[in-house]
C-alpha cells in the first residue's frame, strides 16, 4: 500500500518498548461526492470509521466489523481498495510506562449497502458522543483543522484524517 505520510511527534524515548497497533479505516463517499464521517458531538471533531485490527482479522474483515460498528453500515466486501497508509508514532498514554505508540492506518475507499442500521460504540465512542454524518470533504477539513484538545491522542486522530481528507480532495 502506499505510504501517504508519517506523523511522529518525536515525544518518547527511543529506547523504550514498541507497541505496534495496525488500524483500518474506511472511506465512504455517497453520490453527492459527500465523505461518511464519525462525529463527536461533544469534541467537534472527525474521523473515518474503522479501528484496530484485532486477533488474526484481515485488514479487509476489520474494515468490515468497524464499518458496522461505527457507522451501521454494511461492507460490500470487493469494493474496497487500497487509498494509503499513514504512520502516527507518539509516547504511549501512560506517562509511568516507557514505550513507543506505533500505529499503521491502512486506509480503503469503499462502499456500503444502503440500508444504515444502529452504531454499536464502545463506551469509549459513546463518551465522545460519535454520530455517523455524511458531510462535504471541505466541511470535515475545517473543523478538524480548528480543533484542540489536550488529549494528544484525539488531537493527533484529527489531525490524521484532516491530512487524508486532503489528499482525498486533491485525488478527486
Amino acid at each position: 500500500m502506499k505510504h501517504l505520510f508519517t506523523i511522529d511527534l518525536k515525544d518518547y524515548n527511543p529506547n523504550g518498548k514498541k507497541f505496534y497497533r495496525p488500524s483500518v479505516r474506511g472511506i465512504i463517499l455517497d453520490e453527492d461526492g459527500n465523505v461518511a464521517m464519525i462525529y463527536s458531538q461533544k469534541l467537534h471533531f472527525y474521523k473515518f470509521p474503522g479501528g484496530g485490527v484485532e486477533g488474526d482479522e484481515t485488514q479487509l474483515q476489520t474494515l468490515a466489523r468497524e464499518i458496522k460498528e461505527e457507522t451501521g453500515m454494511t461492507l460490500v466486501p470487493e469494493s474496497a481498495k487500497e487509498f494509503g497508509e499513514v504512520s502516527k508514532i507518539q509516547s504511549g498514554d501512560d506517562p509511568n510506562e516507557d514505550y513507543i505508540h506505533i500505529q499503521q492506518n491502512y486506509y480503503y475507499t469503499c462502499r456500503v449497502e444502503e440500508k444504515i442500521n444502529e452504531q454499536d460504540l464502545d463506551d469509549d465512542e459513546k463518551k465522545l458522543d460519535f454520530v455517523l454524518k455524511f458531510v462535504p470533504v471541505d466541511e470535515a477539513i475545517k473543523a478538524n483543522a480548528a480543533f484542540k484538545n489536550e488529549n494528544k491522542f484525539l488531537e493527533q486522530m484529527a489531525e490524521r484524517d484532516r491530512r487524508v481528507l486532503e489528499i482525498l480532495k486533491n485525488s478527486q
